[in-house]
Order: structure tokens, then C-alpha cells, then sequence
């Protein structure tokens, strides 16, 4: 089965109008002579620079402080506790590390910040698999400071832990009456590494999503496996299952919708177009279409043929702080993983905040930067 043909929806993948925002652009590749500017702030050149500093201290005859062990061997809770332990050569080769990327970072975002689509940008959210480490939390606070000496732009850290994040948003993919009436929803998110499946509970209010919770998250690290594309569709598709399964002993009201998150870039029949090149196997192209592939071996949700829409991962993992958004019209993403990615959102309208044409009503009350009107 290589899901070539694309699987009756009414949903569009990689929609650029949701229900709550509108996706001005993601998967932007910056180039410049070296490469792609986004690679200067990507988890491998934080690991790059750190590889940097233990060679100058060797180069000037001092001992290396963090030993044999090579750094892409080194998890980040490990760094995180030589940042914060009592060895004062170790801690500050990591403490300069953060800072020296943290600049990167700064300088990699003013590159964005140039983008049509990315000029009236008010806030930007870091996720990804750094931003949860304590070094990734400092790493932007760096940015964030070099940042305000020329601009006024926010900087913040994702909410919700980035593995949740990425599951999270994919209610944010569903129409708000495709929700009504249930009270949960699956939920899948693919990188070069590690797929995970989400059971998600949520909770509407005024035809807006104001709650979404994570009942149980399945993870499989298909590195280090290596599967065939089939068989980590099937897998996945077997994950989901399970979930469904817990959804009914958990007298949870399943919607048949399922959110995939995915790496590249996506067309509406749900073909990733380029980026998919650190999946397992050859996802890219019309000869695959991953939305078919999966509904072929998932089967039913509920009695009904299920609703299943991908979208980038890092536009799903920005999808999950809409709600805390509210204060502010234009706002973007940048998820520090492999590599950097990225996708920048305009607020749409609120259901309260249009007339019965869903025109945006004039003089609508405004919010301060508290949220409040």
C-alpha cells in the first residue's frame, strides 16, 4: 500500500485559513552563502559551538572539561547539570556556548524579521526539542536581550513541553463543528527521529478551543530501528489504534479526525513536496501520500471514516499557543530541532468579534497587552 491516492476529505492539507489564525508562511528557507541561514541556529550548531570552545581549551593546553565522551553523545539534561554544577571550567564552556548561540539565534531572527510576511511580526515563540532544556530557556533570553537593543519584538519560550506542543496544535487543524459534540481527538507528529501519537482532550467554548490536554502520548524513537516507509506507517497507524481504543475505556468521545504533524513542505492533496528527507524511506513526491497510506490501515473511528489532515510540524507546534495569542494580531514560530523551522500566524477574528456575514464588526473593543479588553 503506498497510499498514492489521496483519501476522501473535505479538509485541505496544509490549509493556510484555520479557525483561529491564518498561516501566513512557513517552511521559509533563507539562504545565504555558507547554506541556509536557519542552520546557524539549529540544534546541531548549538552542539557544533560547544564542539568549538572544547577545542579551543585544548588547542591552549588546558584539559577538557567534559571528557572522551563526544557532544552529540551528551543529552541535554546532562548539559543542562554540567551548566549548573560545581565544576567551574565545564559550567562556563556551556554557559558561553548559550550565549554565543543565543546571539545566533538573534542575528537569525533579524534575517527573518525581513521577510514580507514576517515585518509587523509582534512575538515569537521558541519550541523545539532546545526549548526545553534549561540552556535553550537561557539561550533565548539572550536573544531576547541582544533582540531589544533594536527592537520591540517579544521573545518567549513555548508553553507546553515541545514533545506535547507538537500534538497539541492538531486540534487547532479542525473545524470547530467538526469538534462539537466530542471530547477528544488523535493526534500524530513525525520527525527524522521520533514519531509520537496523541489521545487529546479538549474542551470548545464559543466555537474557539480553549482547553486541550494530553490523556496519554505513545513515543517511538524509529532511529534507531530503521523501518522501511511501510512499516512505520503501520506502526504509527497500529499507535493510533491504541489510543483509540483507550479513548473508549476512557468513555471519551472520539471525533474522527486525526491531526498529523510532518516535516516539509505540504500540498493540499497531502503530498510532501521537499523536506521529508530525514523520514524513513522516500516520503517526498506524488507516489506517496501519507494521509491515504495512513487512513488505508487505521480504519474507523467511531462507525465513521475518519478526517485525517497534516500539516508542517512546526506550524502544528505553533498552533498549540493560540490560545495564549490573544494579545496580539501577528505572531510566528521557530522551532529549534535537527534543524530550525519555522511558520508565522495572523489572529483571525474572533467568533464574537464578527457580524452575521463573518465580517469583522467595526469598533470592536481592543485588547491591551494583558488580554483584557
Amino acid at each position: 500500500m503506498d497510499g498514492s491516492g489521496a483519501p476522501p476529505t473535505v479538509f485541505p492539507h496544509a490549509a493556510p485559513t484555520l479557525t483561529a489564525v491564518t498561516v501566513d508562511g512557513y517552511n521559509e528557507e533563507l539562504r545565504e552563502a555558507e547554506g541556509f541561514v536557519g542552520d546557524r541556529a539549529s540544534g546541531k550548531a548549538f552542539r557544533k559551538i560547544i564542539d568549538h570552545c572544547r577545542a579551543q581549551l585544548e588547542e591552549n593546553g588546558h584539559e577538557d572539561p567534559l571528557g572522551e565522551l563526544a557532544t552529540r553523545e551528551i543529552s541535554k539534561s546532562k548539559l543542562d547539570k554540567i551548566m549548573l554544577g560545581k565544576d567551574a571550567l565545564a559550567s562556563g564552556l556551556i554557559h558561553t556556548a548559550v550565549e554565543e548561540f543565543g546571539t545566533e539565534l538573534a542575528n537569525v531572527i533579524r534575517q527573518f524579521l525581513c521577510l514580507p510576511a514576517w515585518v509587523k511580526t509582534e512575538r515569537i515563540v521558541i519550541g523545539g526539542g532546545l526549548s526545553s532544556s534549561h540552556m535553550g530557556e537561557l539561550a533565548v533570553g539572550r536573544a531576547a536581550v541582544v533582540l531589544a537593543e533594536q527592537s520591540a519584538i517579544q521573545l518567549c519560550s513555548i508553553v507546553n513541553h515541545p514533545d506535547e506542543a507538537g500534538l497539541m496544535g492538531a486540534v487547532q487543524l479542525a473545524p470547530s463543528w467538526v469538534l462539537d459534540g466530542h471530547d477528544a481527538v488523535l493526534a500524530a507528529d513525525i520527525g527524522g527521529t521520533n514519531m509520537r501519537a496523541g489521545l487529546l482532550k479538549f474542551k470548545v467554548k464559543n466555537a474557539e478551543v480553549s482547553k486541550v490536554e494530553v490523556v496519554k502520548r505513545l513515543h517511538w524513537r524509529h532511529a534507531d530501528d530503521k523501518p522501511a516507509r511501510d512499516e512505520a506507517v503501520a506502526r504509527l497507524a497500529e499507535m493510533l489504534k491504541e489510543l483509540a481504543e483507550l479513548a473508549g475505556a476512557e468513555k471519551l468521545k472520539l471525533a474522527p479526525f486525526v491531526g498529523v504533524a510532518c516535516p516539509g513542505l505540504i500540498d493540499e492533496h497531502g503530498t510532501i513536496l521537499r523536506g521529508g528527507q530525514n523520514l524513513p524511506g522516500n516520503w517526498e513526491g506524488e507516489g506517496f501520500n501519507l494521509p491515504a497510506a495512513l487512513a488505508e490501515r487505521l480504519g474507523r473511528l467511531g462507525g465513521h471514516e475518519p478526517a485525517i489532515v497534516m500539516h508542517n510540524d512546526a506550524v502544528v507546534q505553533g498552533l498549540s499557543e493560540v490560545p495564549n495569542m490573544q494579545d496580539v494580531s501577528t505572531w510566528a514560530v521557530l522551532t529549534i530541532g535537527t534543524g530550525l523551522g519555522n511558520a508565522h500566524f495572523t489572529n483571525r477574528p474572533r467568533p464574537e468579534e464578527t457580524d452575521s456575514k463573518g465580517k469583522e464588526k467595526k469598533g470592536k473593543p481592543k485588547k491591551d497587552s494583558s488580554g483584557e479588553s
